[in-house]
């Protein structure tokens, strides 16, 4: 009887699993839908074309406009630059946490970069307004500190946790006989961390990448006191910048219910939403290619 309950239990949580996987892909379905609903009611007043081409988002004048390519531009000048500066610094550091670092300075290092996580993204945009924004126009001679920079630098600081967390765990998950093997050929310790260690790391390097980068893409309240919120295609980093989310968190809830602003605002949140279902798919796809590579 016994076995017969064993059983049922196991087939019992089975089926538990599976609903939870299902109703969770049904909840990402249903929120593009939603967003594709709402988008296509905006082509009813706005041309496609207009749309992606434009250079201009004014939905407040009387001749409005909605061009969604500076804010476009803005949310991947941002989100670009912030990789730029968190991947390198963060895989480096958790490399050094997993192959460098002595067991006492990991205990005390981990949970604190963890930590940086915790941190509201409005104290970040605020340090950003105080602290860094003042900084880069001292450094760099401009009026206004409020640009891409300053944004790339502090979604570099919230996306670090992330990456480097993942990172070390995909480090630590590489076998010791890779280690052992490369040195009793004669590799030093630095060759055996750059060629063969990370190497064999690199699928679990990848998603903590785009767990990063999706970070960096979806942040609202930091790049929104950070950033200038100028609606215009920047030329360059010190640019004043407006990227999507900021864009939506500004406008949703103020805008008349069922208006052709109120559809734009839909419109981006699909394109942004695609763009980065897309760039996880390739990103997934290339770890599993090096996964079959690997074995």
């Amino acid at each position: 009887m016994m076995h017969y309950r064993r059983e049922d239990t196991d087939r019992l949580f089975k089926y538990i699993f599976k609903a939870a996987g299902l109703l969770t892909i049904a909840l990402l379905g249903g929120i593009f839908f939603m967003l594709l609903y709402n988008s296509i009611a905006l082509f009813a007043n706005i041309k496609p074309l207009d749309f992606f081409t434009g250079s201009q988002w004014n939905p407040e004048s009387l001749n409005q406009k909605y061009g969604i390519a500076p804010l476009l531009v803005s949310t991947f000048l941002v989100a670009i630059g912030s990789m730029a500066i968190a991947i390198p610094l963060g895989i480096l550091t958790a490399t050094y946490l997993s192959e460098l670092a002595p067991g006492r300075l990991t205990q005390f290092l981990k949970p604190a970069i963890e930590m940086l996580a915790a941190i509201p993204s409005v104290a970040i945009g605020f340090l950003g307004i105080v602290l860094v924004g003042p900084g880069i126009a001292k450094l760099f001679g401009i009026q206004s500190g409020l640009n891409a920079r300053n944004g790339s630098i502090l979604l570099a600081v919230m996306s670090l946790p992330t990456i480097i967390t993942i990172s070390e765990d995909a480090i630590k998950a590489v076998p010791n006989t890779y280690r052992e093997a490369s040195l009793a050929l004669g590799a030093n310790r630095w060759q055996t961390i750059f060629r063969v260690t990370l190497p064999a790391a690199m699928p679990g390097l990848i998603a903590a990448v785009m767990l990063g980068l999706g970070r960096a893409l979806g942040e609202t309240m930091t790049v929104l006191m950070a950033t200038g919120n100028a609606s215009v295609i920047p030329r360059g980093f010190l640019d004043s910048i407006r990227t999507i989310t900021a864009t939506i968190a500004i406008e949703m809830g103020e805008v008349p219910y069922q208006t052709t602003h109120y559809f734009a605002l839909f419109a981006i949140a699909a394109v942004l939403f695609l763009f980065t279902l897309f760039i996880n798919l390739v990103g997934e796809r290339y770890a599993n290619q090096r996964r079959k590579f690997q074995e």
